[in-house]
Parts: C-alpha cells; structure tokens; sequence
C-alpha cells in the first residue's frame, strides 16, 4: 500500500480508536494532519484568548519545515500506537 493511502486508513482508523487520546495526543494529530494535508502553516496566529485555536496553531507550527511525506509517516505511526 502506498504512503497516501496508508494515511488515509490511518486517519479513518483514527475515528474509531476504542478510547479518547488525551489531549496532547489529539494536538499532535492534528498538527501531522494538517502539516501532512496542507503543509506549513499559514495566517495569522488566532486571538490569545481563544485557547484551543491558540494550541493548535502552535502545535502545527511547531512542525514547519517537516514534509508531508514525514508527517504522513509519523501520524501513521501514532495512530498504530493508539490502536494497540
């Protein structure tokens, strides 16, 4: 099976994890999704007092620079963690 479609399953699979991350780990999916689906970040930083948003800006531009084809790999790989 070939990376894209690795990533695919992974991210169907990670809808139906049989428990909730924690939050950190829901950060860190989120940043490889979208560092994996969009590349680096873009826009402006939300408003400082909007916490989520803020956290997960942060989080996906701790990843700038990475390439798709890493942050493809390295969600695949978390989420085979998560499932086991």
């Amino acid at each position: 099976m070939e990376l894209t479609q690795q990533f695919e399953q992974a991210v169907a699979d990670s809808k139906n994890l049989s428990e909730r991350p924690s939050n950190e780990t829901l950060l860190q999916l989120y940043s490889l999704y979208k560092q994996a689906t969009e590349g680096d970040v873009n826009g402006d930083a939300p408003n400082m007092f909007d916490f989520v948003a803020k956290a997960k800006y942060e989080a996906w531009s701790s990843l700038q620079g990475k390439s798709k084809e890493d942050a493809q790999r390295e969600y695949i790989e978390l989420v085979r963690k998560l499932k086991s």
